[in-house]
């Protein structure tokens, strides 16, 4: 290899040239930004955003288990009632399998706990109620075949 390639440097672009490739580059970046924050496409008409909120909800609630039974609480028919207000604060009626349940005073925590890290959920309030009475019928089917209850 000659002695010359070791030592030999580019050449400085001249100054119209180093200008112009500034311009460039900075109409480039500013390109990039603007479809980066670009808007977002409108939804379908009639989309509510709260149904896929209270599907993942529901899937949060489904990771909620009775220690006793090995099905989650969903499932066994231990929720009455889960309601989205427009601000997204959640509302859950819920039972026991009996008033004397040994849990009384974690799974209702468990399940509130479990709803507040659900995204764009803000409160969650849990009232356990005794009305109606659980009994085994208020169990899913799928609830009844994983029990062998049929």
């Amino acid at each position: 290899m000659p002695d010359e390639a070791l030592t030999q440097r580019p050449m400085a672009p001249n100054p119209a040239e180093a200008e112009a490739q500034l311009k460039a580059q900075a109409a480039a970046e500013a390109d990039a930004d603007s479809k980066e924050f670009a808007p977002m496409p409108k939804p379908p008409e009639g989309y509510d955003p709260r149904e896929e909120i209270m599907d993942r909800v529901v899937a949060a609630i489904k990771t909620c288990y009775d220690p006793e039974i090995p099905v989650d609480i969903w499932e066994l028919g231990l929720i009455y009632r889960v309601d989205m207000d427009g601000q997204r604060n959640v509302e859950i009626d819920m039972t026991l399998t009996s008033p004397m349940c040994p849990v009384a005073g974690e799974l209702p925590e468990q399940v509130r706990q479990a709803v507040l890290g659900v995204e764009d959920v803000n409160e969650v309030k849990i009232e356990l109620v005794w009305e109606p009475p659980w009994h085994q019928g208020m169990m899913s089917e799928e609830a009844r075949l994983q029990l062998d209850m049929f």
